[in-house]
């Protein structure tokens, strides 16, 4: 996978970028899922760009390491793979607070919009399990630019904490669309409920949804993917696109 360099808030993170066969288009910002970037982000961002839009996927882990350093050492499609990695990346995701989040995202916002042959104007986001998070952030601390944020199997994006993510909702003025896992401990049903309490309350347009398919339910490297959940979540994300960030 070919990386790049970006600067960032406390550093220089890499990136994964992904172009339309074109060469240009909008904007568009994935925030990768708790396992990094790797091969399966790549094959994302290049579906992404498929629908003409150029896709940067930063290592939102950069101050842990590289994405050689941080990249998974176990298969995890195999039975105990994945809980043995998350038992070693749980601790970095939650050294990734807010306050050193919102920075960087500003840092990526800028990098992309610098981007040869990104089209002046607004920009989209796209988040993963804890990837959603950030989206959401970027949307709410980012709301002249962020038209479209998505966030699939997303975790914490409701919690009793000042800086939950819901609580900034009142700023944004991008459309939604939330694919949220079943019975995910992670964003259970009462969260759920208040995350379509606040998109409501603050008049934006938004689809929040649960899916039939665990957490993780897009990574088809690992025992979580259910195909039919993924292939939904690409359906929701172009159609999103299409609507709020015409290519």
């Amino acid at each position: 996978m070919d990386l790049l360099d970006l600067p960032a808030a406390d550093g220089t993170a890499e990136a994964y970028l992904a172009r339309p066969a074109s060469g240009s288009g909008p904007g568009v910002l994935l925030f990768m899922d708790a396992i990094g970037l790797r091969p399966q982000i790549q094959e994302m961002c290049d579906r992404i760009a498929g629908w003409g839009y150029v896709v940067l996927a930063p290592n939102v882990f950069y101050r842990e390491g590289s994405v050689a350093e941080l990249a998974p050492r176990v298969d995890l499609r195999a039975p105990g793979g994945r809980e043995e990695f998350f038992a070693e990346a749980m601790p970095r995701v939650h050294r990734l607070t807010p306050d050193l989040a919102v920075p960087d995202i500003a840092a990526y916002v800028q990098a992309l919009r610098d981007l040869p042959g990104v089209t002046e104007g607004p920009i989209g986001v796209t988040g993963y399990c804890m990837g959603a998070r950030l989206a959401v952030r970027a949307a709410t601390s980012h709301p002249a630019l962020v038209t479209a944020c998505a966030g699939f199997h997303g975790a914490g994006l409701v919690t009793d904490e000042p800086d939950s993510p819901h609580l900034g909702l009142s700023a944004a003025r991008a459309e939604f669309v939330f694919g949220h896992a079943h019975e995910d401990a992670s964003m259970p049903p009462e969260a759920v409920d208040a995350l379509g309490r606040a998109l409501l309350e603050h008049g934006l347009i938004a689809a929040n949804e649960v899916y039939p398919a665990p957490h993780g339910y897009t990574m088809a490297d690992t025992s979580a993917y259910d195909e039919a959940a993924a292939e939904r979540h690409f359906t929701e994300l172009q159609a999103l696109l299409a609507r709020a960030l015409p290519a």
